[in-house]
Formats: structure tokens, C-alpha cells, sequence
């Protein structure tokens, strides 16, 4: 029979305290060490522990540090938590002056502080690849600006376009989908130390200079709050989770464009696979792979997210250890979703003998016929609208391209109008061809060149911008840990 009346019941300790020591190893040891370095910093600069005792704690802190591998430790019960077990190795050595370095804080506000520094890692990794895709997908809009493709609503062919212009739209959906993630991010720059357990502290602590040698960018000023509010966790994967979402539709798009029937987006050779059994096949597979990666994703984001819902607003479990833990598989698949992503768009072709193909057997340029009417002939465009119609079934019906469709225009058009277009054969094959389509789409946002390449100058701008964003939290990181470490080796001595 367990005995059940000695710390840790050996369940817990199996199912709880041993994996969440495990994750502590590989994820917060060395932040946990920023902390009780920026602390104990803060505690002799205020002169709330003599220098001499923080002297002697800095030696203790800096030979547990150089001597101890966290990867070589087994959780054996005998502490509590790595909290626990670094606090018995300064008391082991220090005595009861080993205690002196929790004044003033608890693992409450460690906690949440801990959990801030090892997300602000992983985030400007995760902006960094975004930003990697955006360029990518920048670059390939800019080379694609003038490659015609079929533009699909409803699953049908609908308006020609250009690769340039349907990458443009993708692009500025994933720039917002970065700004909220940088949003998100700066939650991550206000720091919980000095919040202490619930209301701060009764000693005389300075919690800039903590949040400053942590390399936060100031406070969190309410002290419940930094301890209890987890929106720092709710928007990071609320925000990440749409990229995938939203990525997600797009390749969702490949998918379709790289079918044999449609074919407009062909990957090359070193992104596809030949089935086993049926060697004319070319799967693309990659594209699937990015479908479900994103898919996984963004369930990631979701159950963490979920784990905050309708939990108490103070500080509880829910919303640390294993649930931060399992929130970094998403920052996983998630990265290798973007990466790929990145290569596929980059080695992508768009095959523009499929595009006029399926442009000529959708009739895809008739809205400029219309519209060509009611500018040209002064026609209402409804009346412009079922000449077109009826020009589009007479040339459908006969399986030849809208181009050659002239003279069912023409008698289209003297039937509804009394009298012959003004539009010759010549003019007409003109009107209807993708080119001047695309041509005469030219105001703010449309896929002529004009108005491209406008907006790759806006993409371009914004996206330094962020990139800027995500480089001086970066740098602000770099220099505290700098500053940091050389504010502890002059307490050290």
C-alpha cells in the first residue's frame, strides 16, 4: 500500500512533478539563472541585502551555474521543482544565507517571468521566418508581376489576373497576420518580477531595473495582474494561429491550381514525388504536407488557448508548465510549415499554356467586353451584359476561344441595339484578350503594372518595418543579458 503521507506521492511525482522538472531542463534553467542574477543584482543596488552577503550568493549562483548540467539531472522527489533544487544548492553552500535570494519575490511572479523569456525566444525565431516567407513571397510577386493566371470564385474560372496580383493579396493578408503577432510579442516585453506573490513587496524594490537587466522593456505595473492575467499567452497564440489559418487558404489554392485538370501551377521535379505503383504521376506532395503542418498548427494554438477558458483570473497552473510546454510544438510544426512554405512558393511556376486554356474555354475576359460596351458604345451595362452573355454561350457552345466569337457579338449586338457596333473584329479580339484586361485594371490595388508596382513599394516598407520591430526587442534582449552579466561579475568580485 503507497504511503500516501510523505511529499510527493509517487503518482504525482510520476505524472506531474517528474516531466514538468524535464521540461524546466530543456526549456527555463537558464532563464530561471537570468532571474536570480537580475535579482539578486537589484536586491544589493537597493541595499536590501548587504553587497557582502550578495557577493557571496553571486559566487554561490556562478559555481552552481558552471558546475551543474541540467541535462544530467533525473527528477528524484527529493525537491519539489528546479526552483526548489537551486535554492537547496545555495543553502548547501551559503547556509541559511543560501535563502537571502528569495527576499522580495516568489514563484508566482519567477513563473509568469520565466515563461515571458522563453516565448520572447521563440517568437523573434517565428517572426524571422515569417518575415522570410513575406520577403519570399514579395519577391516572386515582383517577378511574376505580368504572368497571366485564371482567377477562380466559387471553385469556377471568373477574371483573369496575374501570379503577381493574387501573391500581392496573400502577401498583405500575412503582413497584418505579422503586425498581430508583433503585437503580440510586445506583451511579452513587460515584466511580472517585483509583483512578488500577489501585491508586490513591503521591501524597497526597484522593478524597472529588474525588467531592465531581463532586457524587458518596463513593468507590468499592476502586480494581480502579473499574475494572473495570461493575455500575453492568449494573443501570442490567437495571432499565430492565423497565420496558419490564413496561409492555410492558400495553399489550399496550390492544391487545386497543381490538379491535372486545372494545371495552371506546376512545382518542379525536386518538390514532387512519383507514386510507387503509377510512374506518370507527379504528386505534389509538399502541398499537402504544408496543408496538414499549418492544420496542426493551429490546433496547437487552439488547445492552448482553450486551456485558459474559464479558468479563475489568478495566478494557477493552467496557464504554466506543461500547458507552455505544450504550446512550443506549435512554434514546431508551425516553423516548418513557414519554411517550407517558402521553398515552394520560391521553386513554383505558373504553366501559361494551361492558363490560356482554361482562359479561352471560361470566357474569363467577357466583363471587359461588357464593360468596353457601356464605355465605348454607351450601352447601360445590363444591356451591355446580356450581349456579352449571349456571345459567351454562342462561343462556349462551339468550344473556340472568346476571341473568335466576333461575329455572334456583332449580331448580338445590332439585335439588341438597331443598329452594328462600333467595335471591328480587330477591336474586339483585343478587348477580350487577358492582356488588355489586366491592362485596364490599373486604380490602386489592380493587377496592372502600374499598380503593382505601387504596392510592392508599400509590402516592401511595411515589412522593414516590422522586421526593424522584431530587431530592437532583439537587440534590447542581447544588451540586457550584456549588461547583466556584467553587472553580476562586478557583484561577484
Amino acid at each position: 500500500m503507497t504511503d500516501r503521507s510523505v511529499f510527493p506521492d509517487p503518482v504525482y511525482r510520476d505524472t506531474v512533478l517528474a516531466p514538468l522538472f524535464e521540461g524546466v531542463k530543456a526549456n527555463f534553467a537558464s532563464h530561471m539563472d537570468a532571474v536570480d542574477r537580475a535579482h539578486l543584482v537589484m536586491l544589493a543596488e537597493t541595499g536590501i541585502l548587504p553587497r557582502d552577503d550578495a557577493a557571496q550568493i553571486a559566487g554561490a549562483l556562478h559555481a552552481i551555474g558552471t558546475e551543474m548540467d541540467p541535462t544530467k539531472l533525473t527528477y528524484t522527489g527529493e525537491h519539489e521543482d528546479w526552483f526548489f533544487l537551486v535554492e537547496a544548492e545555495l543553502r548547501a553552500r551559503l547556509g541559511e544565507l543560501g535563502g537571502a535570494l528569495h527576499t522580495a519575490r516568489s514563484r508566482n511572479d519567477i513563473d509568469h517571468t520565466v515563461f515571458k523569456m522563453a516565448l520572447r525566444d521563440r517568437v523573434s525565431a517565428f517572426e524571422g521566418l515569417i518575415h522570410d516567407l513575406a520577403d519570399t513571397m514579395l519577391a516572386k510577386a515582383r517577378a511574376e508581376r505580368d504572368t497571366l493566371i485564371v482567377a477562380y470564385t466559387h471553385g469556377q474560372p471568373a477574371q483573369p489576373s496575374t501570379y503577381g496580383h493574387y501573391l500581392s493579396a496573400a502577401l498583405e493578408v500575412l503582413l497584418r497576420d505579422t503586425n498581430r503577432v508583433a503585437e503580440a510579442a510586445d506583451l511579452l516585453e513587460l515584466s511580472p518580477m517585483g509583483a512578488a506573490a500577489i501585491t508586490t513587496s513591503g521591501f524597497p524594490i526597484d522593478r524597472a531595473r529588474v525588467a531592465e537587466l531581463l532586457g524587458f522593456e518596463r513593468p507590468l505595473l499592476n502586480s494581480y495582474g502579473c499574475i494572473a492575467s495570461v493575455d500575453y499567452v492568449t494573443a501570442l497564440y490567437s495571432a499565430m494561429k492565423l497565420v496558419f489559418v490564413h496561409l492555410g487558404r492558400v495553399v489550399q489554392d496550390m492544391a487545386f491550381w497543381s490538379a491535372f485538370e486545372v494545371g495552371q501551377l506546376r512545382l518542379p521535379n525536386a518538390l514532387v514525388q512519383v507514386s510507387s505503383i503509377m510512374p506518370q504521376k507527379r504528386n505534389p506532395v509538399p502541398i499537402e504536407h504544408m496543408r496538414h503542418l499549418a492544420s496542426v498548427a493551429a490546433g496547437r494554438c487552439d488547445t492552448i488557448v482553450d486551456a485558459m477558458r474559464n479558468t479563475p483570473f489568478t495566478d494557477m497552473n493552467d496557464s504554466e508548465g506543461e500547458v507552455q510546454q505544450a504550446g512550443y510544438a506549435a512554434f514546431d510544426s508551425g516553423g516548418r510549415m513557414l519554411a517550407l512554405m517558402a521553398a515552394v512558393l520560391d521553386g513554383a511556376r505558373i504553366d501559361p499554356a494551361k492558363v490560356r486554356r482554361n482562359a479561352d474555354a471560361a470566357c474569363v475576359t467577357i466583363t471587359e467586353l461588357a464593360d468596353t460596351l457601356v464605355r465605348q458604345e454607351g450601352l447601360t451595362f445590363r444591356a451591355a451584359h446580356e450581349i456579352a452573355a449571349t456571345t459567351a454561350r454562342d462561343v462556349i457552345a462551339r468550344g473556340v476561344p472568346l476571341g473568335e466569337g466576333f461575329e455572334a457579338f456583332a449580331t448580338a449586338f445590332t439585335k439588341h441595339a438597331g443598329r452594328p457596333p462600333k467595335l471591328d473584329a480587330e477591336a474586339f479580339a483585343d478587348t477580350v484578350s487577358p492582356e488588355t484586361f489586366v491592362k485596364r485594371r490599373d486604380r490602386p490595388g489592380g493587377p496592372a503594372p502600374a499598380a503593382l508596382d505601387e504596392a510592392y513599394e508599400t509590402y516592401a516598407a511595411d515589412l522593414a518595418t516590422l522586421r526593424t520591430r522584431t530587431a530592437t526587442r532583439t537587440g534590447r534582449h542581447a544588451a540586457a543579458a550584456q549588461a547583466r552579466a556584467t553587472a553580476f561579475d562586478v557583484l561577484r568580485g
